[in-house]
């Protein structure tokens, strides 16, 4: 496909994102192990399909996923791509067996400790730096501040916004499975964008209530994640998952209408819910994960294909989406 995926600004940064996002979570082990070959060719194939913007975390394997990524993008151009991780973990050694710890597996021997405090962000960014082989990352997210909310600002975002008024960082956010804490911190804090996962979908709207006005209304770029709520939108079949458990029922019925609809417009369910998600206005890129080669090549065509409207508007009309997210 060449590198003529479409790059978008991300908000006021002065950055443009492809306007999908490689994800960096399965190549760190997310669910089973991933050999070498396997990432390397993963990620080699999102960069021929024009992807430049890799998001990633310490918390991703306890630093597997960043040194692949920086493993991959050691000698490309550094003005070629942008560059995401997190902060919030530090990787510590750990004491015993660590395989599937959050998780993850074919991970090394680190474990996970929460620190949203000011000097551990800095320490926690030095070491992510090393690891990913580069002098600068362009957006850093406070990662799963959830039981840290107030740690987190005071200590983690104060970090990141003297880092980014020093331009050592250009972007700061806050990234997380939940909309209600992130419009909290996007009402506090000066935030260039937020990364919402699971939250915003074909099955989960709830972030369109109050986070994506909020971000619009702020200037505030949104990267979502999780679209496929952990496999359920991407393939709907008895025993898919839905937000890393197995699916209810219920859940698992309504993505099966919504299959459904989509098949009766020759669109796969999966182009179905990357297209929803882009519809917003709000929404800047997302965020997608891959495991494999196969997995991003799915993916990008997904994303490419023709969708058109009267599918939204007949899942509107089944009752299947609200129909305020039909534009």
């Amino acid at each position: 496909m060449g590198s003529d995926l479409r790059k978008v600004p991300l908000g006021r940064t002065g950055l443009r994102v492809s306007q999908m996002v490689f994800g960096g979570a399965p190549i760190g082990g997310l669910y089973e192990l991933v050999g070498e070959q396997t990432a390397a060719e993963a990620l080699e194939a999102a960069w021929a399909a024009g992807i430049r913007a890799f998001d990633t975390a310490p918390h991703y394997g306890v630093g597997l996923s960043e040194r692949r990524i920086g493993a991959f993008l050691a000698g490309r151009p550094r003005a070629e791509f942008v560059l995401s991780t997190k902060v919030g973990r530090r990787l510590v050694a750990a004491a015993g067996d660590v395989q599937g710890a959050d998780g993850f597996y074919g991970t090394p021997q680190l474990a996970r400790v929460r620190d949203y405090s000011r000097d551990g962000v800095l320490a926690a960014l030095e070491d992510s730096l090393s690891r990913l082989r580069t002098d600068r990352i362009d957006i850093a997210l406070i990662h799963d501040p959830d039981d840290h909310a107030e740690q987190a600002l005071e200590g983690a975002y104060a970090a990141l916004d003297q880092l980014r008024t020093e331009k050592v960082i250009r972007a700061v956010g806050v990234g997380m499975n939940q909309a209600g804490l992130l419009q909290w911190f996007v009402e506090r804090a000066d935030l260039d964008c937020v990364l919402v996962a699971g939250r915003y979908s074909l099955l989960d709207a709830s972030a369109a209530a109050g986070l994506l006005p909020a971000c619009q209304q702020r200037g505030v770029a949104v990267l979502a994640a999780g679209i496929f709520n952990s496999g359920i939108l991407a393939d709907p079949r008895p025993g898919a998952t839905y937000d890393y458990a197995p699916a209810p029922d219920g859940l698992l019925e309504r993505a099966q209408r919504i299959r459904a609809v989509c098949a009766r417009h020759g669109v796969p369910i999966g182009a179905a819910a990357l297209h929803f998600v882009l519809r917003h206005p709000a929404v800047t890129a997302v965020v997608a994960g891959a495991r494999n080669a196969a997995e991003v090549t799915e993916d990008v065509r997904w994303l490419t294909a023709a969708v058109p409207e009267g599918l939204f508007a007949e899942l509107a009309e089944e009752g299947l989406i609200p129909d305020a997210s039909v534009r």
